[in-house]
């Protein structure tokens, strides 16, 4: 990859050195999402991870409950992930680096308090809605400031997520799929969902794992 830094793999299409692979200690029986916490440990082990220039098509569940139960499973396994990486901050700082200790926590930290807060945004925004202070003028300087910044980081984060998103669209063809980018805020409360459900589940199942079944649809 272009930057190098720690990547959580995916779950298919992924070619191992087996010498090496067998060195990091292969798959955790015990996380949930052994594809990402390997990815981490790979890096830890100054191993390196590269994208080759192809598709793999994996069938996504039909239905939002199955969808809920996988989305729950990868949120928990992310979340042990992070917390079994984290257990000594010093030692994985100096095995990855400070560029790529930072990177650890903006993507894998970053992904699972984003997951959790989002609702909460929206609660907020709601409230103030409703005591008409959201197009209030702050008061002091320092406020506006971190209104104004506050607002952009919004914009930003929704319309690069979503700009994303179109142009994924266009690169494979499938251009029947970019009307529901508009949706994308409405899913990611659906993912918020699933990132509840899976941190209760780290606590009162934290190595169930959830089927997902498959139709094995072919309609490409």
């Amino acid at each position: 990859m272009k930057f190098e830094l720690p990547t959580p793999l995916g779950g298919t299409s992924n070619h191992f050195r087996r010498d090496f692979l067998d060195s990091v200690g292969n798959w955790d029986p015990h996380n949930v999402t052994e594809d990402a916490d390997l990815g981490i440990r790979i890096a830890r082990a100054g191993g390196r991870i590269a994208m080759v220039d192809s598709i793999t098509w994996e069938e996504a569940p039909a239905n939002l409950g199955p969808w809920i139960g996988q989305r729950s499973r990868w949120l928990k396994g992310w979340m042990q992930t992070y917390l079994v990486h984290m257990r000594r901050p010093r030692r994985l700082w100096s095995e990855l680096g400070l560029r790529n200790f930072l990177a650890f926590q903006a993507l894998m930290g970053g992904i699972l308090l984003s997951s959790l807060f989002h609702p909460v945004f929206y609660a907020l925004f709601a409230w103030e809605l409703y005591s008409g202070n959201v197009f209030a003028i702050p008061a002091t300087a320092l406020e506006r400031g971190f209104l104004v910044l506050a607002g952009f980081n919004m914009l930003a984060g929704y319309l690069s997520a979503m700009v994303l998103a179109i142009v994924a669209a266009v690169r494979i063809k499938r251009h029947s799929l970019i009307p529901f980018v508009a949706l994308m805020p409405l899913y990611w409360m659906f993912v918020s969902w699933a990132a509840f459900r899976g941190l209760v589940q780290l606590v009162t199942a934290p190595f169930y794992w959830e089927k997902t079944p498959h139709a094995a649809r072919h309609s490409r």
